[in-house]
């Protein structure tokens, strides 16, 4: 006679068929059972869904937003006009399928980007995804693998995502912004912070702050087609920024901001946590860290 054991579909969330034996239970039973699994199954691969369910606890509404040739989803907190802007930039999400082939979709299967955002409790918070993240490609014509491999950090890509910052400011009339970037989206909040004189901070976290470096470490090919945040180090100089590593990174090892942090001077710090890694649980610490107020040294 034989036992179902028990099935785990979500993080806390189980199914208990161990007590119920297969050779006795109702054929239709065990069939509403198995199209039940399939349905959860489905539910937690779907990563729109996960992100809906992320953001609704949080108070954060989708919206999709036009910014150059691209469709820009976000998630949406703004109830403090009168109060600064938190505004927080996804990383490359799952741009490769393997060392040698990319992704049909970057959207992220983790997105830890959209999790510090639901993490952060102040009045204004907007999540921006990278372009062609979250967004079906079919409303998105000018979506191709270039923008998620070798063009991920290209002009146009940076202009759309400052224009989408601006559409948001516009929100909170005469206010700041503060930017937070994870991983590659720390390379986008520092190309955006160049280009604007409304950034009251910037904030990265496991950032990736020069593609060219890394990339040549990785040994994987270089990408030509892209801005690089350390070129820009100059005209950020004067915005105080904080820049976020986990000790156990093996994806942007810390020495990468290391040396971003030396390039800027006075106005750039570096803080390493021990123990995590490029993926690791940094929404669990976030509200901890956003504590810690970027600064310039005098």
């Amino acid at each position: 006679m034989k036992e179902l054991s028990s099935v785990a579909m979500f993080p806390g969330m189980f199914i208990n068929t161990r007590s119920i034996h297969a050779d006795t239970m109702p054929v239709m039973s065990r069939l509403l059972i198995a199209a039940l699994l399939l349905l959860l199954s489905a539910c937690a691969s779907d990563p729109l869904a996960n992100a809906d369910t992320l953001t609704q606890a949080a108070g954060l509404r989708r919206e999709v937003t036009r910014n150059g040739p691209f469709l820009l989803t976000a998630y949406v907190r703004i109830t403090r006009p009168d109060q600064p802007l938190n505004l927080y930039i996804e990383g490359d999400g799952l741009a490769w399928r393997s060392r040698y082939e990319p992704s049909a979709d970057p959207t992220p299967r983790k997105a830890l980007g959209l999790s510090l955002a639901a993490a952060d409790n102040s009045a204004n918070v907007v999540y921006l995804a990278r372009p062609c993240q979250f967004t079906p490609m079919a409303s998105n014509p000018a979506c191709n693998v270039s923008y998620w491999t070798g063009k991920r950090f290209a002009p146009e890509v940076v202009a759309a995502m400052n224009e989408a910052v601006g559409h948001y400011l516009d929100r909170v009339p005469g206010q700041r912004v503060n930017l937070v970037g994870y991983s590659g989206g720390g390379a986008i909040a520092v190309l955006i912070a160049a280009r604007r004189n409304d950034v009251a901070t910037v904030r990265t976290v496991a950032g990736n702050l020069d593609h060219v470096a890394l990339n040549r470490w990785h040994k994987v090919t270089p990408m030509s087609d892209s801005l690089n945040a350390i070129d820009v180090a100059s005209r950020v100089a004067r915005i105080a920024q904080l820049h976020f590593s986990g000790s156990d990174d093996v994806i942007v090892p810390q020495r990468f901001a290391t040396a971003f942090v030396q390039q800027v001077g006075a106005c750039a710090h570096q803080r390493v946590l021990p123990g995590l890694s490029h993926e690791g649980d940094w929404a669990a610490i976030w509200p901890t860290l956003l504590k810690e107020a970027p600064y310039c040294d005098h």
